[in-house]
């Protein structure tokens, strides 16, 4: 996937018909007398651990607002034919206490998906999530990752799975209250908490707190494709030795 504009890469519903479907839920539609800005939502989709839900993960700027996703009936259209997506359902909940957002789907046929959401009177796009649940479920690999945290700067290192084609890895770390204390994006298959030297993207608000010792924390990670795919997504739990 084109992940993420800034670094030329950058979270459905079974399948339905597009029977009694408003001309307004078509994409295309929808976008007809707006003022359109491209790849300019961050967003991603993963299969779910233990069912067979998928979810679809975004970053809401502050500002934005009417946060929704389209939706194609399967993967066999053109990605970027917007009159093949139909507005989508589901209801959109909060991640890390709201620091992201996810809508948790139903998909039975893998398909194509666009978040949009409005912000400064325009509409912002993500690019095009390529949903491949029922081909290319996520794994999820927590032996995968090592953690050395020794000090307050832990670093977290890791490999990928089965999949080849990861373009770019996410990183949170969260304490137990499950607040993001910092989200960033590497090329790398590492990361130092709170270093940026090989942060591509980074969406930490504020400056993070120094780690204390003992205290529980969790690293969630992202492994995600060149079409927004995840194809790892794994979490551990750590305390500062």
């Amino acid at each position: 996937m084109r992940l993420l504009k800034p670094f030329l890469i950058l979270f459905f519903l079974g399948s339905c018909s597009t029977d009694n479907i408003s001309d307004q839920d078509i994409l295309n539609t929808f976008l007809a007398s707006k003022e359109i800005v491209f790849d300019n939502v961050i967003a991603c989709a993963a299969s779910n651990e233990t069912d067979n839900r998928v979810s679809i993960f975004l970053y809401p700027r502050s500002k934005a607002n009417t946060i929704q996703y389209f939706e194609t009936r399967n993967d066999l259209v053109d990605k970027n034919d917007m009159s093949k997506y139909s507005l989508g359902k589901s209801q959109l909940t909060n991640v890390f206490n709201g620091y992201l957002k996810k809508f948790e789907i139903e998909s039975v046929e893998d398909k194509w998906v666009i978040v949009t959401f409005e912000e400064d009177g325009k509409t912002h796009l993500s690019n095009p999530i390529h949903i491949k649940q029922q081909t290319k479920p996520s794994e999820y690999l927590p032996q995968n990752i090592v953690v050395e945290a020794t000090s307050g700067m832990p670093m977290f290192s890791w490999k990928d799975g089965q999949y080849d084609d990861t373009k770019i890895y996410f990183q949170v770390v969260s304490d137990v209250q499950d607040n993001l204390l910092s989200g960033t994006y590497t090329y790398d298959k590492m990361f130092v908490y709170y270093q940026l030297d090989n942060v591509v993207l980074n969406i930490t608000k504020t400056a993070p707190p120094m780690l204390l010792n003992e205290n529980p924390y969790t690293f969630t990670l992202m492994g995600v494709s060149e079409d927004n795919w995840v194809n790892q997504f794994s979490f551990v739990e750590f305390e500062i030795k």
